[in-house]
């Protein structure tokens, strides 16, 4: 499931693909590549939907940041509620920051000889990220609060990196990848092994990096 804008879409385009009606489980948010699960019957999509509230499903995202982060850590960081456009607030009072965490490990890094902060070159990583919570823009939030927000992110990025990749690379989105996701099947008790690579436009700044043995070695795990 895409972000609201586009969550019509997304259902369209797959029901006019199998000629049958589903329900979308899960968001991703706009510019993001990756999984999308949906449901066949309402049944099914309020089970599995669930097990995401409850925390019973393991997510992993590949994304390429500013700067280079630790080897692996967990950022433990609450987050405010927030709404989408076109999403009508509530009048109810604030509700207090969500507990949210994030597990990381950086894969690979480069440097560039281009000058867009202050340093003469820039430097740039490829994160895999493990939410253990599920809020609003998470990933990208707790990546801008460690300073290394995600390239292409134009709302808690950088648009001077943004727009170094676009010329570079043709990126016009944010790099950004829900790559894998497991589940147990609600109505089978099967575990659900669920895979896709990143996205073209993804892997071609990957394969420029030269980053394709970390995204290998990763597969192989």
């Amino acid at each position: 499931m895409l972000d609201v804008h586009e969550e019509r879409f997304a259902v369209q385009i797959l029901r006019d693909q199998i000629g049958q009606h589903v329900h979308p489980v899960h968001r991703l948010d706009k510019g993001t590549s990756g999984v999308l699960l949906f449901a066949l019957d309402r049944e099914t999509a309020a089970l599995v939907s669930g097990a995401f509230e409850r925390q019973e499903v393991l997510k992993r995202y590949l994304a390429v940041v500013r700067g280079h982060p630790a080897e692996e850590g967990i950022i433990d960081h609450p987050l405010t509620r927030r709404f989408d456009d076109a999403e009508r607030r509530s009048t109810t009072p604030d509700t207090p920051p969500q507990d949210a965490v994030t597990h990381f490990r950086r894969l690979a890094t480069t440097e560039l000889p281009y000058q867009v902060d202050r340093y003469p070159t820039s430097r740039y990583a490829l994160v895999e990220l493990a939410p253990e919570t599920g809020r609003r823009h998470q990933i990208r939030r707790h990546l801008k609060h460690i300073s290394h927000p995600i390239i292409g992110d134009a709302t808690f990025g950088k648009g001077r990196h943004n727009r170094l990749f676009t010329e570079l690379f043709g990126v016009s989105r944010m790099l950004l990848a829900c790559t894998s996701m497991r589940l147990t099947h609600p109505h089978t008790g099967e575990e659900l092994a669920l895979a896709v690579p990143p996205a073209e436009d993804f892997m071609r700044v990957v394969t420029t990096f030269g980053w394709t043995d970390a995204l290998a070695s990763l597969s192989r795990a």
